[in-house]
């Protein structure tokens, strides 16, 4: 059920960077203690309020195994916001925002518990004109899904009354595997009609991420180059300089592939990769980019068409820094990888013959996310191989992180007398182009969670098809040891370059 806009009067009428804004509505946060509470959700959601998006009274109830009052849940909202969001403090906004604060303890097998959020929903109903609607928002392990959604189940907690609704939110990773992430949909299927459940891949909240389907569809300059005739193959690189920090419990045993391809590059190829929609609403969204997932097969030989390593030792950023194995939580022996690359195809008539390559590390060159089109040589050049020597490959390349815009790489001649071309580069950058300040992706998902506007969130079918391009390469490597090292600081291992080299191919140094 989407929600009729709600007209704020808090709200700067000149703002269009967020135009919709929530009705009445609460949400309930578990995992209120964790990274992603802290650092992104609470931010995030004083932001909207900051922005004039959310009603005068939503309602924020935190659930978690600690003994706090409601004023003890305020502090700790209040420090994540002064320490990580990303509009001004003002007191005035905090303080309308704080009266909705209600903070609920307990396990998630505590029945008492769930009685008592019950109770508190029912009050914020009565007391903040909530009417009903609300989120339940799982910033918490998968493992932990099945527990709450049963619990939220008995106690009919996720059944809306008429006129109202309830909706359930879960982060990445969606699963473990194909089959895993069947029995994560299975369980929320359970308690959550499908158009309930928003499954967040923060990705796809980017400004930049979503500006792959401007650039494409409005614009009538690249579209007829958009396709195999022109296109010599497809780059998308998401690369981190730093290493896994204190996710020692979390990455071990997920690895680079599980945590990065299946969700955020497979998204980012589909977008690129699609066809033009009927519209941009979820329903259309979500068909073109099914059509490109269920199109992807892999090369014969993975061995040649996949690429995986782990961190070593090495100097990273002017610092030394310690290998993947030495890290602590890690064993000397993980077979865990940190960097991973893969080769797949579109079978479709658009795509046949052009190779997407993806890949993601830590403790890579920079930290940069970027889509790289790079096209076909002219067929001819009636210049002299001395002229062109320096010249490479027509280039679009789509920067989602951190220098957000686009650039276009071609060949222009050198001043002077003689025909000699080189490359060059025009660019286009959101920070130079437009006065208005990209939302953060996650200002963007929480509204689109409260309003019931799915067109940004991945649906069951998407995951599904997401782990069965990638359980094959991932059962492929676990008879193959432990990961090939690479030097912290660098571009990954040697595996990897050798995968583009068979092609005749190098990766992008962004």
């Amino acid at each position: 059920m989407t929600e009729t806009p709600y007209v704020n009067p808090l709200r700067d009428p000149s703002d269009r960077r967020l135009p919709r804004i929530a009705g009445p509505c609460g949400m309930v946060l578990f995992g209120v203690t964790g990274d992603l509470s802290r650092k992104k959700v609470m931010p995030a959601i004083y932001d909207l309020a900051n922005r004039g998006l959310l009603p005068p009274g939503f309602s924020l109830v935190g659930f978690a195994r600690r003994d706090w009052a409601d004023e003890d849940f305020a502090q700790i909202v209040h420090d994540s916001v002064r320490e990580h969001s990303r509009t001004e403090f003002r007191e005035e906004v905090w303080n309308q925002l704080a009266e909705g604060f209600r903070f609920v303890p307990g396990a998630f097998d505590d029945d008492v518990a769930f009685g008592n959020l019950r109770r508190t929903i029912d009050e914020l109903d009565e007391t903040r004109g909530t009417q009903g609607n609300h989120a339940f928002y799982m910033a918490i392990p998968p493992s932990f899904f099945g527990a709450v959604a049963g619990q939220l189940k008995e106690h009919g907690l996720a059944e809306p009354k008429e006129g109202s609704w309830r909706r359930v939110v879960v982060e990445k990773p969606f699963g473990h595997d194909l089959e895993s992430a069947r029995e994560l949909n299975d369980i929320l299927g359970q308690v959550f009609d499908s158009g309930s459940i928003f499954r967040i891949d923060h990705y796809l909240g980017k400004e930049t991420v979503q500006n792959i389907l401007a650039m494409r569809f409005a614009n009538n300059l690249f579209e007829p180059i958009w396709n195999a005739n022109y296109v010599d193959h497809v780059q998308i690189t998401m690369a981190e300089d730093v290493g896994i920090g204190g996710r020692a419990g979390y990455y071990d045993g997920v690895g680079a592939a599980r945590d990065v391809i299946q969700n955020h590059l497979l998204q980012l190829m589909a977008l690129v990769a699609m066809e033009e929609p009927r519209s941009f609403d979820a329903e259309s969204l979500r068909i073109e980019k099914l059509k490109v997932l269920s199109s992807v097969t892999l090369p014969r030989r993975l061995d040649l068409a996949t690429a995986r390593g782990q961190y070593a030792a090495g100097w990273a950023g002017g610092e030394k820094v310690i290998g993947f194995c030495e890290e602590d939580g890690i064993g000397a022996r993980s077979t865990t990888e940190t960097y991973a690359a893969v080769t797949l195809n579109v079978e479709n008539r658009r795509w046949a013959g052009v190779p997407f390559y993806l890949r993601t590390g830590k403790r890579l060159g920079r930290r940069v996310t970027e889509v790289a089109v790079v096209l076909k040589k002219a067929p001819h050049q009636p210049f002299s191989a001395t002229s062109t020597e320096s010249l490479g490959q027509n280039a679009i390349v789509i920067r989602v992180q951190p220098d957000e815009g686009m650039t276009i790489r071609f060949g222009s001649k050198v001043p002077g007398t003689a025909m000699e071309i080189r490359d060059v580069n025009m660019d286009f950058a959101y920070g130079g182009s437009f006065t208005e300040a990209s939302p953060e992706a996650y200002e963007r998902l929480i509204l689109d969670v409260l309003l019931g506007d799915p067109p940004l969130f991945p649906r069951h079918e998407e995951v599904e098809l997401s782990w069965q391009i990638l359980d094959p390469i991932l059962a492929h490597w676990a008879k193959k040891g432990r990961p090939e090292d690479y030097a912290s600081g660098g571009w990954g291992p040697a595996s990897a370059d050798a995968m583009l080299a068979r092609d005749g191919r190098t990766w992008r140094r962004p």
